[in-house]
């Protein structure tokens, strides 16, 4: 409900159309469809007594589904820590270098490529022949897990999935290492302390959500042996799954004035709509 809140007032409201919002929404759309992928499977074992299963096809469009919309989320903190820099190095440029064409080519790219990227790594997953179980030690689909039931023979595959991580999550948060080293040089030579505080709660938000973000994923899938024990799986997809989500209306929501204000209005508006209009006696 915070992240569909976070579209809606982005969508209604002019003060909030430019890039950075923009992108805001379309990660927050990411976060809804990636809780979308489990979550509501989760629910349904916990609360009716024998739905604690999921059939091979389904596993398999879970797993796509969590890794595409995962990597899309990736390249799209990226592309977000290029905007903070873009904003905070050069804002007279700012409105041409992120113009509105770039902008949606840029999120398309981010979408198509987490779709396209992970193909491969859910197809060679379910190559295997698994044998030794039919019960997975976790809450979803999770490739480390449903590796660990496989007769076969992983290591070859568990190492080029290891690559393919590190490119994906390394790749993603370059832009964002070298944009917020730009970004703290140029904060650093503000001289006033009130200039210097604005220009840092503009990247706060972000910052905080790609620490977050990045540090879970990097202990769950940039080791070159996936198949780990289960119960640090399960915490740390539990913090991708269900944490982060729930934590990213707050971050970006809650030290941003402009979003404040936008919010403000909107309820506003709705209390007017709401209210029931009097007769005028003439």
């Amino acid at each position: 409900m915070g992240n569909m809140f976070i579209i809606v007032i982005v969508c209604v409201d002019k003060r909030l159309q430019s890039p950075m919002y923009f992108f805001l929404g379309h990660l927050s759309v990411l976060e809804i469809l990636l809780i979308s992928t489990a979550v509501p499977l989760v629910l349904c074992g916990l609360l009716l007594p024998g739905m604690q299963t999921i059939s091979f096809t389904t596993c398999g469009a879970q797993l796509y589904l969590y890794l595409s919309l995962g990597t899309s989320e990736f390249i799209l903190m990226g592309v977000m820590a290029v905007d903070r820099y873009v904003a905070v190095c050069n804002p007279l440029r700012y409105n041409i270098i992120m113009d509105s064409h770039t902008c949606i080519w840029v999120v398309i790219v981010s979408w198509v490529f987490g779709f396209l990227s992970e193909i491969w790594p859910v197809y060679a997953t379910f190559q295997f022949t698994f044998c030794k179980s039919n019960l997975l030690d976790h809450f979803f689909c999770e490739r480390g897990q449903l590796l660990k039931l496989s007769c076969g023979d992983t290591l070859f595959t568990e190492f080029v999935l290891f690559l393919m991580a590190v490119v994906i999550i390394i790749g993603s948060l370059t832009p964002t290492i070298v944009s917020y080293t730009y970004i703290i040089s140029t904060i650093l030579k503000i001289p006033t302390a009130s200039g210097r505080r604005k220009a840092f709660s503009t990247c706060a938000s972000h910052f905080t959500f790609v620490v977050i973000g990045c540090g879970t994923c990097l202990f769950l899938y940039v080791k070159p042996k996936q198949m780990q024990a289960a119960e640090y799986n399960r915490v740390a997809s539990l913090m991708v799954l269900v944490v982060t989500p729930f934590l990213n209306p707050f971050i970006f929501t809650l030290r941003n004035e402009k979003f404040i204000e936008a919010f403000q209005d909107v309820m506003k508006r709705c209390s007017l709509l709401s209210t029931p209009q009097g007769l005028a006696v003439s």
